[in-house]
């Protein structure tokens, strides 16, 4: 069983990053002093859950985390500084901090230090997430210890309920748009207007008419999806908005 170290301080360590093409270090009071913070920690970077799930969707959600009096979002991996860069560029977010603790100092003096050799990963980080206040725990959420990777109570969901179970979230909204398409254009400068983060899935060789017709059940672009219901094409979408966001 992994030890729940709530109401005690984060371990003191200096992390090794690099910022600009220039070593930079980081230390915990850097990261955690007089600060509100989340930090989920999780196998490795790149990995299937982790890239998924894990950080989409504390991306997603950092919009309501920072409305509700959290500083920073971090996510931390025993993995080098280089890798998490790269993984930060491929999540292409902005709202959580990658953090490499690359020797796995900060992993161990948490307790969350596995051996993960049967997949070839060496020592790698328990998934977890908790949250610190001023340097100390303020809760955590441990995986199970159970065979595989779990992931079942470190996700930004149960984090943001723990915080405020009356938070409001962000829609799920996919447009499907095709190139050159006037009203797919106009669809998006409507979300846009009302701050709203979307998802394109534009037409392609690999998403075609077929696909949109599969899915949505209509042949015209674009068409809106917020939080599994159909909206529909631009002049719908209007009419949502207009009914739904409108001060």
């Amino acid at each position: 069983m992994f030890k729940n170290r709530e109401n005690q301080r984060v371990p003191t360590v200096t992390f090794k990053t690099r910022r600009n093409d220039e070593w930079l270090n980081i230390t915990s009071a850097d990261i955690f002093a007089e600060k509100t913070v989340i930090v989920f920690s999780l196998p490795g970077a790149f990995t299937p859950t982790c890239s998924s799930s894990h950080v989409p969707r504390f991306d997603q959600l950092a919009p309501s985390f920072f409305k509700n009096g959290i500083d920073s979002i971090v996510c931390m991996s025993v993995n080098d500084t280089f890798v998490m860069n790269e993984w930060q560029k491929d999540q292409h977010t902005e709202n959580v901090l990658f953090i490499p603790d690359g020797n796995g100092e900060f992993t161990e003096k948490m307790g969350m230090l596995v051996n993960k050799d049967d997949l070839g990963f060496g020592k790698r980080s328990w998934r977890y997430s908790m949250l610190v206040k001023d340097g100390v725990i303020d809760k955590m959420f441990i995986e199970p210890d159970v065979p595989g990777d779990p992931f079942e109570v470190s996700d930004a969901d149960t984090m943001l309920n723990y915080i405020n179970p009356n938070a409001e979230k962000p829609d799920d909204i996919t447009i499907f748009t095709k190139k050159g398409c006037a009203f797919c254009a106009k669809a998006k400068s409507l979300l846009q207007d009302y701050d709203l983060a979307f998802e394109e899935v534009q037409a392609s060789q690999t998403v075609t008419e077929r696909s949109l017709r599969a899915v949505t059940g209509a042949d015209k672009y674009p068409q809106v999806f917020v939080n599994g219901e159909k909206i529909g094409g631009s002049e719908q979408l209007a009419s949502w908005l207009n009914s739904t966001k409108a001060a």
